[in-house]
């Protein structure tokens, strides 16, 4: 299906780039999001992509933090996997 990849890509792209909302604020929004979806590869994707654009491991702790709060101990158990991984990177 190229060209509904090619469409979900071009989405992407424009939500993404730099606008009144920096890409890394967009990108830590999108981790939080998707750690409230529940879904492993989005998460893992997001704090990448933000670290990329510039997030600090305490920015995306910050985060993890807000979605805790709204989500109570399924958030914690969904953040421990960002634990692991910001572990695994050296990050922690």
């Amino acid at each position: 299906m190229p060209d509904t990849l090619k469409a979900v890509r071009g989405l992407t792209g424009m939500c993404y780039r730099e606008g009144v909302i920096s890409v890394k604020m967009k990108r830590l929004m999108s981790l939080a999001l998707a750690l409230g979806a529940g879904c492993t590869n989005c998460v893992l994707g997001q704090v990448t992509l933000a670290l990329e654009a510039g997030a600090t491991t305490e920015e995306i702790l910050e985060t993890l933090s807000v979605v805790v709060s709204m989500r109570g101990t399924t958030g914690m158990a969904e953040s421990l996997r960002i634990i692991q991984l910001l572990e695994e990177m050296g990050k922690l």
